[in-house]
């Protein structure tokens, strides 16, 4: 097992560590698949889907808003984004034609970039155990534990999705980023740490 990119999730750690590391490599692997296209390879699609890399780096970077905002202190995540407007579909977050690739791919790193300070904070005021916002029909509240996994849920299903769009844009393939990567478009991410 090579370990030495600085995604890779810690062999042996917290499960603070753990959770947050596989969370940092499914997002440092979707921003890899997303990563240096145009906008026509940001808009294309596969067969009768309306998914986009575009769209999903909006909608991931709306998910990363609302789970550690709106979710976790019942706080607007910003003019950005309407969550009380969304509904079910999301499908709003999925139309991201209008923007520029450099629009989304800054979207999406300051995005994830608010949501690693916001986790740390919260992490730091209860740890996984405390109880968020989120709750279900019957009040039952979740904790911070539940929320992280939700969001690695959310960018696993994702990133597979991006894999398949990516491999038909140009044929990138491969399960992690190659040795050294960084993002060619937009900031860099602040969470790879220097090797």
């Amino acid at each position: 097992m090579t370990t030495t990119e600085p995604w890779y999730t810690p062999i042996a750690a917290t499960e603070v560590e753990h959770l947050v590391g596989s969370l940092d490599l499914l997002r440092t692997t979707f921003r890899w698949k997303a990563d240096d296209l145009d906008s026509a390879g940001l808009a294309h699609r596969i067969g009768s889907s309306s998914l986009t890399l575009g769209g999903l780096l909006k909608h991931l970077a709306a998910v990363e808003d609302t789970t550690f905002t709106w979710k976790l202190a019942g706080r607007h995540p910003g003019p950005m984004w309407r969550p009380e407007t969304w509904g079910d579909t999301g499908a709003e977050l999925l139309t991201a034609g209008d923007d520029t690739p450099e629009q989304l791919y800054a979207t999406w790193d300051e995005a994830v970039a608010r949501s690693r300070d916001r986790l740390e904070a919260a992490l730091s005021g209860g740890g996984l155990d405390q109880l968020v916002e989120d709750s279900d029909d019957a009040g039952n509240h979740v904790n911070l534990r539940r929320l992280l996994l939700d969001l690695i849920q959310e960018y696993g299903r994702h990133t597979g999705h991006a894999d398949l769009l990516r491999e038909d844009v140009d044929g990138r393939v491969g399960e992690d980023p190659p040795s050294g990567w960084r993002p060619a478009v937009g900031a860099r991410l602040t969470w790879i740490r220097d090797s």
